[in-house]
């Protein structure tokens, strides 16, 4: 695999176009280009020569849309090809005030929660800074004529907001992870703002101290799941390094030096974690600090028994949090008609490909609609 150039920041691309004898303005028009979701190719400010140099070294579409799942209430979900042929997901939201952009930062994820399918074939590979970047690129560049950004000024562009629940645990990938952040909030590039970036975590409590420190105030999300260690354990493998204990104290570090509130995850799991006696539990747990509860109703993953609960008990379970004090919200439910777990569509392309090789069949390029 050759290096990838969406990995580097505008002062690395200027050094490296300098390096290659070619004169500074170059520098800008690569980059501009790479930012506007350009191949390296495509970019036809730039001498050919000087194009064909640089498709020596580096990847000329790191990450490419293999297919797209279009749902009905207007969210687009991606099957991502890298350019080893690894697949990831990626799905856009529209809502009033933009659209926001669910990236991937591994090809798979070892953390092993239960109620995942990203988890299930584990970790295949990180992502490079520059894969997770240009998942953003690409689907900036086809919606670049999209009617709905007219009037928006001439830098206007699809995604707004960014959240990186995808496939894979982003502070496992930590490096990676911090260098896109750095590059996506860049004046010079994209520009989003840190606000608007959502950073999900299984809660790596070393990791979450470090991104603290990062002086980059995304809004820290934590899956938490339940209101005991040992509940929470059996869900997730993870409480066994990190008790809740030491969550909530990385998350006060977090606010104390960013100034930002932090935000919980609560998947409502039948006949785990969803009665009255949780709901208390929680209160008793999270009352009276800077956070927000979002509840998630479990999208059901068919390798797993864990089973959803339904909306009247979850609605009921949202009444009880905001009765007892706690900022709560109960996420809706988008995209679920086109593979709604994280990870079930890239799982379902894998398996009609290999029941294919089985079969005697060559690999049909139609995935899954509904990621199974």
């Amino acid at each position: 695999m050759k290096r990838i150039l969406q990995d580097l920041n505008f002062a690395e691309t200027e050094t490296l176009v300098l390096g290659l004898g070619e004169k500074k303005f170059r520098a800008k028009q690569l980059f501009d280009g790479l930012t506007q979701g350009r191949k390296i190719s495509a970019i036809t400010s730039l001498p050919a020569e000087f194009r064909d140099r640089l498709l020596q070294d580096y990847e000329d579409e790191p990450v490419k849309i293999r297919e797209i799942f279009h749902s009905s209430d207007g969210t687009e979900k991606y099957l991502f090809e890298l350019s080893d042929g690894n697949l990831v997901e990626g799905v856009l939201m529209k809502y009033k005030y933009g659209c926001t952009q669910c990236v991937s930062t591994q090809v798979g994820c070892r953390m092993g929660c239960k109620f995942c399918a990203s988890t299930l074939g584990g970790l295949v590979r990180n992502l490079t800074a520059g894969e997770i970047l240009a998942q953003i690129l690409v689907v900036n560049a086809l919606h670049a004529d999209d009617p709905e950004l007219k009037g928006r000024g001439k830098e206007a562009r699809a995604v707004t907001n960014v959240v990186l629940m995808g496939s894979g645990e982003p502070l496992d990938n930590y490096a990676e992870t911090v260098r896109f952040l750095k590059n996506v909030t860049a004046a010079e590039g994209l520009n989003i703002s840190a606000r608007n970036i959502s950073l999900s975590t299984c809660g790596l409590v070393p990791k979450m101290y470090e991104l603290a420190n990062e002086g980059i105030p995304v809004n820290l999300t934590v899956s938490l799941h339940a209101t005991s260690d040992e509940d929470r354990a059996r869900v997730m493998p993870v409480a066994k390094a990190y008790r809740i204990s030491e969550i909530l104290k990385a998350c006060a570090y977090y606010f104390q030096k960013t100034g930002r509130r932090y935000y919980f995850e609560y998947t409502l799991i039948e006949g785990e974690n969803c009665d009255e006696e949780h709901a208390r539990a929680l209160v008793a747990l999270l009352k009276g600090r800077p956070c927000h509860v979002n509840l998630i109703r479990l999208n059901e993953v068919k390798e797993r028994t864990l089973k959803a609960t339904g909306d009247k008990e979850a609605y009921r379970f949202l009444g009880l949090l905001e009765k007892g004090g706690l900022s709560a919200t109960l996420r809706r439910q988008i995209g679920s008609d086109v593979g709604g777990a994280c990870g079930q569509l890239r799982a379902g392309y894998l398996e009609k490909g290999r029941a294919a090789a089985e079969a005697g069949k060559p690999e049909t390029e139609q995935g899954s609609a509904d990621g199974k």
